[in-house]
């Protein structure tokens, strides 16, 4: 990833925390990769990938991360006082983040379905620097340029939730690029939900795939988003045939 293997990474594992309420009967312990994180612990690396079905804990599981590491949960900086309506989980309350020793206290959350909020905070909240006017860019336009910004710029923590939405498939490739960029920096720490294989490609990021057993590190070749969009786009006709119209 980056030319200083050593750098200490904002978050080197997510784990229960000592004094945590959630019990496993309450949702979202209920789910299987949650109760994996809790009863066991998660280590997380320089560039983590998360992907699985809806309904898994991908968004719930990066969300409760972002927060207990002191993020916006609706999407910001550690510094960001944005929030319109609280959906977030309990998760974030029963959680602790193992950091690494002098590692950067600074993140960014971003997540697709509250980016808009999220402008409209920033241009009621302008900052000093120059920067684009949001809302009259594109989605992916706008997403790009969020993560060109400074804020995405040197060491810290950098999480995102399906930021392949609305993005074209040349969109997802740039943003690929622009992450291979990101971590390529001493420091930089990423943690991404995804639906998309096109993100699930970025080079030497480890892969967790959430389902109703639990967390498993894959391939991204072994992936079963990878092998459905494979077949799909192979023969269209044989999932196509099973809808009803």
């Amino acid at each position: 990833m980056g030319d200083d293997l050593t750098a200490p990474l904002p978050v080197r594992r997510v784990r229960r925390s000592t004094d945590a309420t959630l019990t496993p009967t309450q949702w979202p312990a209920t789910l299987a990769p949650i109760a994996h994180v809790l009863d066991g612990g998660l280590d997380l690396a320089p560039a983590t990938i998360v992907v699985g079905e809806n309904g898994t804990g991908k968004s719930t599981f990066v969300e409760a991360v972002a927060v207990a590491y002191g993020l916006a949960p609706e999407g910001g900086s550690t510094g960001a006082l944005h929030a319109t309506r609280p959906t977030e989980s309990p998760l974030s309350q029963s959680i602790s983040l193992e950091r690494g020793a002098g590692a950067s206290r600074w993140g960014y959350f971003l997540r697709a379905e509250t980016m808009h909020g999220l402008f409209t905070y920033l241009e009621d909240n302008p900052s000093r620097r120059p920067e684009p006017r949001f809302h009259e860019l594109s989605h992916g336009e706008s997403f790009l340029a969020m993560l060109n910004s400074d804020r995405f710029t040197g060491e810290g923590f950098f999480v995102m939730d399906e930021p392949e939405a609305g993005l074209s498939f040349h969109a997802q490739l740039a943003l690929v690029g622009a992450l291979i960029q990101l971590v390529s920096q001493p420091g930089v720490q990423v943690l991404i939900a995804t639906h998309s294989p096109v993100v699930a490609s970025l080079p030497g990021a480890l892969i967790l795939e959430f389902d109703e057993d639990g967390i498993h590190e894959r391939a991204w070749d072994d992936l079963d988003v990878v092998d459905h969009h494979r077949r799909f786009l192979e023969a269209p006709e044989r999932y196509l045939r099973h809808l009803r119209y």
